[in-house]
């Protein structure tokens, strides 16, 4: 299919949205290196095309809801890189005005639900949010992520069974990035191809390489396509990759160096696209680092805005956490 679907002012734009997402990740690591970003960080580079192929795939109303490796997601459905940086320096003027930190990131505006820490646990609530769909009668669907690790969670199973029953409009996207949180598919799974995680439910699945904008594109379209129609939720298993640990704390030991560097040189979703990019005239090598420049000078100001903003009051701590209920 590749881009005969697309202008090129598309293709650009899909093309700095991914290293948008990528130079966002590498200044929060950065950031978090130096005690500005603290607790749990967890990084999604190499695993941007996933998130930006789903949501180009997507149209108005259409929800997305992610578990904590968050960011990008957020990011590809265009929120404000300032607003979501100052938000995992835990300042006021995040998203959540400072507390719900890099797991818990919301931008309702954008139809973004989260952010979830609880492994799984968005699963449940995508699948809820597909239902409040049906009952109104809206033409959306719900783009429900989770990871391969989160694919043995007993509430993923329950929302399969409820989405499928009651032909819900979800499309379920497992991010397959191999290792979990260190445990690799093949030790914990015995049935390693994910996308048959739902033939139990009558849930049709599907495989797709989350290394290529254009298959993730393609197959996600295909996706909402059936959802849309009134058939039932679908599943998609994107074999994706990322290049850095779990979380922050993670060394990664678990996979050699080797692997790692021959997925960057050989796969990188990034440079996949800039390759067909240049190649078909879309853009030029200039032109592709005019765009990298732009972005790093973003992501500056993003650090900076993240740095120079204020600290939550004290007083914000019990807002919009307790509904007052007079009785």
């Amino acid at each position: 299919m590749k881009a005969k679907n697309f202008t090129k002012k598309q293709v650009i734009g899909f093309y700095r949205k991914m290293l948008l997402i990528r130079r966002f990740e590498e200044k929060a690591g950065q950031l978090y290196g130096m005690g500005l970003i603290c607790g749990f960080c967890h990084l999604s580079i190499g695993q941007e095309a996933v998130a930006v192929g789903a949501q180009a795939a997507s149209k108005s109303g259409d929800a997305f809801i992610t578990s904590y490796r968050d960011h990008g997601l957020m990011l590809a459905c265009g929120s404000d890189p300032n607003v979501v940086m100052a938000e995992l320096a835990g300042k006021e003027m995040g998203c959540s005005k400072g507390k719900g930190g890099s797991m818990h990131i919301f931008d309702i505006e954008k139809n973004f639900f989260g952010g979830h820490g609880i492994v799984g646990a968005q699963v449940p609530i995508g699948t809820g949010i597909a239902f409040a769909n049906k009952y109104k009668k809206k033409d959306n669907v719900v783009f429900t992520y989770f990871g391969d690790g989160a694919a043995n969670q007993g509430q993923v199973y329950e929302s399969f069974n409820m989405a499928a029953l009651w032909k819900l409009p979800v499309v379920y996207i497992i991010e397959n990035n191999g290792y979990a949180m260190g445990t690799s598919v093949k030790r914990s799974t015995l049935v390693t191809e994910l996308y048959r995680k739902g033939e139990g439910f009558g849930i049709p699945g599907k495989q797709v390489d989350g290394m290529d904008f254009f298959s993730v594109y393609k197959e996600a379209s295909e996706a909402a396509k059936y959802v849309r129609s009134g058939k039932g939720p679908i599943l998609l298993e994107t074999k994706t990759y990322r290049y850095r640990g779990h979380s922050m704390s993670d060394p990664a030991t678990y996979r050699s160096k080797e692997e790692v560097e021959d997925v960057k040189q050989n796969h990188d979703p990034i440079s996949t696209l800039k390759k067909y990019m240049v190649d078909n005239k879309i853009a030029s090598e200039e032109e592709c680092k005019a765009i990298d420049k732009e972005v790093r000078d973003l992501m500056k100001k993003s650090g900076d805005f993240a740095e120079n903003s204020k600290e939550p009051n004290v007083n914000e701590l019990y807002t919009d956490i307790y509904k007052s209920v007079n009785r």
